[in-house]
C-alpha cells in the first residue's frame, strides 16, 4: 500500500504536467497560425488580381489572393448571412452565386452587407445584377467549424443562413462550387452595399500568453511535486 499511496501523486502529477502542456503547446500552435495568417494577407493584398475561371482552385493556395472573374449572377439562389453589424446597425451579408463564363462552375460572392430594417419577418429586397458582370476581390476560404457549444437553431427562411457553407450549397444546388469566397472590392460595383473588409487581427500575442501559462503551470506543477517528495523524505 504504501507502495501505491508514492506512484499515484506520481502518475497524477505527470497527467496533469502532460495536459498543461498539451494545451500549451495548442496555444502556441494557433499563435503561429494567427500570425501566418496576417503575413499572407499583407503579402498577397498588394498584388495585382489574377483571373479565376471555371477550373477548380485549391482554397488554401487561393486564401487571400485577389482574384477577377467574368460571369453572370444567378438571383433565384441568392441568400444572405445573418447577425452582421457595420458600425452597430444590425444587418446581413449579401450572397450571390456566379456562373463563371465558360463554365458550369459556381462562385459565391459575397456583394456586401446591407440593413435590415423592417425587421426579421421581412428579407431586405437586394437587386441583382443581370447579363455578364465583372468581379473583382479577395478570396476567403470559409470556416468549416461549427461555433463550439452553439447548436443548430432552425432558420426563419431558407434563404437566410447562419454561416457561409460551401457545402451545403453545393448539395443543395447541385452544382459545381469553386472552395472560396470572394468578397468583391469596395469600389467594385455602385450598388449600396457595404464592402468593409478588415484585415485578419493578429492574435499571435494573446496565444502566446495564454500558452506561457499553461506552461507556467506545468512547471509549477512540477516544483510543487519535487518539493512535496523531498519533504517526505
Amino acid at each position: 500500500m504504501r507502495g501505491v499511496r508514492r506512484v499515484l501523486p506520481l502518475l497524477a502529477t505527470l497527467a496533469g504536467i502532460a495536459l498543461f502542456m498539451r494545451l500549451g503547446w495548442w496555444q502556441y500552435t494557433k499563435a503561429l497560425q494567427a500570425e501566418a495568417a496576417v503575413a499572407l494577407h499583407a503579402q498577397r493584398s498588394h498584388l495585382p488580381p489574377a483571373t479565376l475561371d471555371g477550373r477548380l482552385v485549391q482554397a488554401s493556395l487561393a486564401e487571400a489572393a485577389r482574384f477577377t472573374v467574368h460571369g453572370r449572377y444567378d438571383a433565384a439562389q441568392q441568400f444572405f448571412i445573418d447577425n452582421r453589424q457595420e458600425h452597430g446597425v444590425p444587418g446581413v451579408h449579401v450572397i450571390t452565386p456566379l456562373k463563371i463564363d465558360g463554365s458550369e462552375t459556381r462562385l459565391l460572392v459575397n456583394r456586401g452587407w446591407v440593413g435590415w430594417p423592417q425587421g426579421r419577418g421581412v428579407l431586405p429586397q437586394v437587386p441583382v445584377p443581370e447579363g455578364s458582370v465583372q468581379v473583382t476581390g479577395t478570396a476567403q476560404a470559409p470556416s468549416t467549424k461549427r461555433p463550439f457549444l452553439m447548436p443548430d437553431r432552425p432558420e426563419p427562411s431558407q434563404r437566410l443562413w447562419a454561416r457561409v457553407d460551401l457545402e451545403r450549397y453545393a448539395a443543395g444546388t447541385q452544382q459545381v462550387v469553386q472552395p472560396v469566397l470572394l468578397l468583391q472590392d469596395a469600389g467594385d460595383a455602385a450598388d449600396g452595399l457595404v464592402r468593409n473588409w478588415p484585415a485578419p487581427e493578429d492574435r499571435s500575442v494573446k496565444h502566446r500568453g495564454y500558452a506561457w501559462q499553461w506552461f507556467g503551470m506545468a512547471a509549477a506543477l512540477l516544483l510543487f511535486h519535487v518539493v512535496s517528495a523531498w519533504r517526505g523524505r
